[in-house]
């Protein structure tokens, strides 16, 4: 195979990009906030932000953090949904030098508490609503600083004015700590493109999930990559994004929020994208020329009866990714509003984006796209072996967006990259000639539900835990509202007399709801190999 054969359809981008165009995400931000300071950054819960807002708002959280002892390369954890704290937090940590922990809003307690543990956080920056989920784990973290940010309301949009409910003892409002940071001065702290930025949690089918180690110069280079790539589409000054997908998911954070933000664009945050009357409501009064998402959102807006009423004249680029795009999704997408949807390829451990369809095709392809500039894919067979151009293989990529590892787990680490360097993705891809890459298959067992990586083991092991429960086994099935749902297989214990509802009760106390099974069937034994291992594919007949 021709080294990086698609360089040929790549048109006019370049075939490379500087990953050190900025020597820290840092130093990208603080351009953004000076050059666009009179620009509106943020819009959410009927308020706006200004850059310069940004700017004042994340100088004085880095301020209040560097008081309470937050050093270089602290980790901080974020557990919010999108409202205006969360870019203020991301940037006052980012400018303390700290690494962000990006948790989702809607963990149990044992997700929660294994992100903390694993992590080493020791301070979280959490949504009041979230505050019981941490309330009972809080004494086996390491955290020991509480900041929680309110629900927007009355008074504006961080919620200042608006009522804060019962809290943690000696946990500090946001608003509080930005109040008090405003009177501090802040220290600045050099920062290098080796340096952490974030630790992006992802699973694996064995053990729990793993820290994907996020530095600076990840996300600088991702950022660049991604605008050499849709120039007609990140114009300086001239963008509207609304941000649906959450930004503690790294598809939304790497491409919503420092892509968009890096150009000066007005960013309108949606928290709840299933109130689907107010989301709607922002997608009319925003007028967005750029829409992200996954195939869920855009197959539920598309249901809304008044989509295709909206204004769409000023849209220029909707993307998707986070999971396979179904064409008639994108089909009718493009009924309402004029534009396909331009699908892309990514993954945690990428920042996220290998791959995304360029700025010349003008209609669904079904496929991910071309690699972006400074990035190596080979497809390699069963024995590690470089397939040939129209042959399935394992995707495997390096590029100054991979990962440098896993935090903390270097016997994961050694099996997650081949001996030259190339970050096995665990996806089976094909090449066509022109350098296009589709996604065929998934070597991994994970499942993908509303765009979130569901991990079989994570399940099996809380559903194990249940009484009555011998042995179980999950795995997706096609699913029309989320793409795909969890199935799970059980063999009960000698006279025990469990249930589906009872299972399905234990499970959804123990994890998030994308995760819980949507069915249950019992079976007398699970397929098996002659070593033991339970054979999935054996239970995709099954179902």
């Amino acid at each position: 195979m021709t080294q990086r054969h698609w360089l040929a359809s790549y048109g006019e981008v370049p075939a490379d990009i500087n990953p050190d165009a900025y020597p820290s995400v840092v130093a990208l931000a603080e351009d953004a906030m000076a050059r666009y300071a009179g620009k509106t950054a943020f819009v959410g819960a009927g308020q706006a932000l200004s850059y310069a807002d940004i700017d004042a708002l994340s100088r004085d959280f880095c301020a209040w953090l560097q008081s309470v002892g937050v050093i270089k390369g602290d980790r901080v954890a974020v557990m919010l949904p999108n409202i205006m704290a969360f870019p203020v937090a991301f940037l006052g940590i980012a400018r303390a030098g700290a690494v962000q922990v990006n948790v989702n809003p809607l963990y149990t307690p044992r997700e929660l508490e294994h992100q903390l543990v694993d992590s080493g956080s020791e301070a979280i920056v959490i949504y009041a609503d979230a505050l019981p989920t941490l309330a009972g784990i809080l004494a086996k973290t390491p955290v020991k600083r509480v900041i929680v940010a309110p629900r927007p309301g009355a008074g504006d949009a961080l919620g200042r004015g608006s009522e804060v409910p019962a809290t943690i003892e000696g946990s500090v409002g946001f608003n509080d700590a930005l109040a008090a940071g405003a009177r501090l001065e802040r220290q600045p702290v050099q920062l290098a493109g080796d340096d952490l930025l974030f630790l992006q949690y992802t699973g694996g089918t064995t053990g729990p999930s793993k820290g994907a180690a996020l530095s600076h110069r990840n996300l600088v280079a991702n950022t660049e990559q991604f605008k050499a790539f849709m120039r007609v589409a990140t114009r300086p000054g001239e963008e509207t994004i609304v941000t649906a997908i959450p930004l503690y998911h790294i598809f939304a954070l790497m491409v919503n929020f420092i892509t968009y933000f890096s150009v000066g664009a007005e960013n309108w945050l949606v928290p709840n994208p299933r109130d689907g009357e107010a989301f709607v409501g922002v997608l009319e009064r925003a007028r967005p020329t750029v829409f992200m998402g996954v195939n869920t959102l855009y197959a539920g807006l598309t249901q809304h009866p008044r989509l295709g009423q909206l204004d769409w004249s000023r849209l220029r680029l909707a993307g998707g990714g986070g999971a396979a795009v179904i064409r008639t999704v994108s089909d009718r997408w493009k009924s309402l509003t004029g534009v396909f949807i331009r699908e892309g390829y990514g993954l945690s451990e990428t920042s996220p984006v290998l791959s995304f369809n360029p700025v010349y095709i003008n209609e669904f392809t079904g496929t991910t796209g071309l690699p972006l500039p400074s990035t190596d894919i080979k497809l390699l067979g069963d024995e590690d072996e470089e397939v040939p151009v129209g042959q399935p293989g394992e995707i495997c990529a390096k590029g100054p967006q991979v990962m440098g590892g896993y935090w903390q787990k270097p016997e994961a680490n050694a099996a997650a990259f081949t001996d030259d360097g190339y970050f096995r993705t665990g996806d089976v891809g094909v090449f066509d000639a022109k350098g296009f890459l589709k996604i065929v298959d998934r070597k991994k067992d994970m499942i993908i539900v509303s765009g979130f990586n569901v991990y079989p083991n994570e399940v099996e092991e809380v559903a194990t835990a249940c009484p009555g429960v011998a042995e179980c086994a999950c795995i997706g099935v096609p699913d029309e509202k989320t793409g795909e749902a969890v199935r799970l297989f059980v063999v009960k214990a000698p006279g025990a007399s469990v249930d589906e509802a009872q299972l399905i009760a234990h499970c959804r106390a123990a994890m998030a709801a994308y995760k819980v099974p949507k069915t249950v069937t019992f079976v007398d034994a699970l397929p098996k190999s002659t070593v033991g291992k339970i054979l999935r594919r054996d239970l995709r007949t099954l179902a």
